[in-house]
């Protein structure tokens, strides 16, 4: 079983006098949902592109298996707050380009992005052009395009934060639903409490100034829909209830005690 680990993450840019992020350590196992949730300006997306590889931390270093990463690879790939699709390209050929330019047979490309596609319900689209499409289905695209790499481990930078609050549960239970088939790792970073209990079985709170770990929840609401509980039904239990307002109280008092 695979592990990816920010091995105690520090990051400070050259014209700054105070850190970014600061002695950060989170060891992301194989087939696991990992959400980390905190204001504005506590390093959450800095983070995320350490992990990912798009930036180098000043201390400490991203490993896989107990091995140094450098820079991005395979064992990563990235769904963006900004879907980034290339809009001159239809749905299919977007999905498909990663593929092409690794030289592998159209074939094979084909019988792929058809495969995931489906597995993301945009069949029925797959030669519309990208600026036909709703946020939810661009959305959709981005994370096919992400699924149809080999990486073990999926990175999403607020995805569903520009949706609309019935678009935004159906990309939730997208995201549980392949996490369950697919057996692959989620790490999502989100300001939104409902989203980040959901879709985690590790929490983990984020301060700001410097950027750091100040708490780690495991919970069981992912497990609940994976056992086949529906969102719903999970949402409106007093327990996730309880605990919702308790973090959204815990987060707001920590905001106000820095104004």
């Amino acid at each position: 079983m695979s592990t990816l680990t920010a091995n105690h993450i520090g990051l400070t840019f050259p014209t700054q006098i105070h850190p970014i992020l600061e002695d950060i350590h989170l060891e992301i196992a194989s087939g696991s949902l990992t959400t980390v949730l905190g204001e504005s300006g506590c390093g959450k997306t800095t983070l995320l592109n350490i992990l990912a590889g798009f930036q180098s931390p000043t201390t400490g270093q991203i490993l896989l298996d107990h091995q140094p990463l450098h820079g991005p690879d395979a064992s990563r790939a990235v769904v963006f707050q900004e879907h980034a699709l290339f809009p001159w390209l239809n749905v299919q050929d977007n999905v498909a380009f990663s593929l092409e330019i690794q030289k592998i047979p159209s074939k094979v490309v084909e019988e792929k992005v058809a495969h995931i596609l489906k597995i993301v319900g945009l069949d029925h689209v797959a030669q519309s052009n990208i600026w036909e499409l709703s946020g939810g289905m661009k959305q959709r695209v981005g994370i096919a395009r992400a699924l149809i790499s080999p990486a073990a481990f999926m990175l999403l930078d607020e995805p569903f934060a520009a949706l609309d609050a019935f678009t935004r549960e159906n990309m939730q239970q997208l995201v549980l639903d392949l996490w369950v088939k697919q057996k692959r790792s989620f790490f999502l970073i989100t300001h939104d409490i409902e989203e980040a209990l959901l879709l985690s079985e590790t929490l983990i709170i984020m301060q700001a100034r410097p950027g750091r770990i100040t708490k780690r929840l495991t919970l069981d609401f992912s497990h609940r829909y994976r056992d086949g509980e529906n969102i719903r039904s999970i949402k409106s239990d007093p327990q996730f209830i309880e605990l919702r307002e308790a973090l959204f109280s815990e987060l707001s008092h920590d905001m106000e005690l820095k104004i």
